[in-house]
């Protein structure tokens, strides 16, 4: 897999993961990321590569910044 890859989210249970992620943060955002994300993995069936590529990018950076 290229660098190129890495940013691109393939599947459709990974674009359904990331827009209920969002969607979530946003209508509830005293939630803690770490256990929207949780949620998310299990709804939607995630890969542990899966779960990885989403708490690199939206759990793991958040505490960045």
């Amino acid at each position: 897999m290229s660098a190129g890859n890495e940013l691109q989210p393939s599947g459709e249970k990974m674009r359904q993961a990331i827009r209920w992620f969002s969607e979530e943060i946003q209508s509830c955002p005293q939630k803690n990321r770490h256990e929207v994300m949780r949620e998310a993995e299990i709804r939607f069936d995630l890969s542990p590569r899966e779960c990885e590529f989403l708490h690199s990018k939206f759990c793991d950076n958040a505490k960045k910044k």
